[in-house]
């Protein structure tokens, strides 16, 4: 079984940064890309940021140039460093697989992400 325990959100105001981390446990997580998903309230859940298993990072256009992806295999986890934060990206933000390593029966909690002023 895999668990996915996201942490770091929180409210800030525009423009302001935050550094969302992902504790994977029940995988090998060097074997699997990796990626943050977000959900705003009334809107489908979205692939913004993923990492492939050597590094590669590809980014949603929305937060191209301003959110960073990295993941830390010793560690089992996966950060996501958000900056110049923008009210549309308030959302619920959850990691998981990426691209064909989806595991969509094991989504976490998630962490909520506010900025507002």
């Amino acid at each position: 079984q895999v668990l996915f325990v996201e942490s770091g959100g929180g409210l800030v105001q525009p423009g302001g940064s935050l550094r969302l981390s992902c504790v994977v446990s029940g995988i090998d997580l060097s074997r699997y890309q990796m990626g943050w998903y977000r959900q705003a309230v009334g809107k489908q859940r979205e692939l913004v940021a993923a990492i492939g298993r050597f590094g590669s990072r590809d980014y949603a256009e929305a937060v191209k140039g301003r959110f960073a992806i990295s993941r830390d295999n010793a560690k089992n986890t996966v950060y996501l460093q958000m900056n110049s934060l923008k009210p549309e990206d308030t959302a619920v933000y959850y990691c998981n697989g990426a691209w064909g390593d989806l595991f969509n029966s094991f989504w976490g909690q998630g962490t909520q992400v506010t900025a507002s002023s």
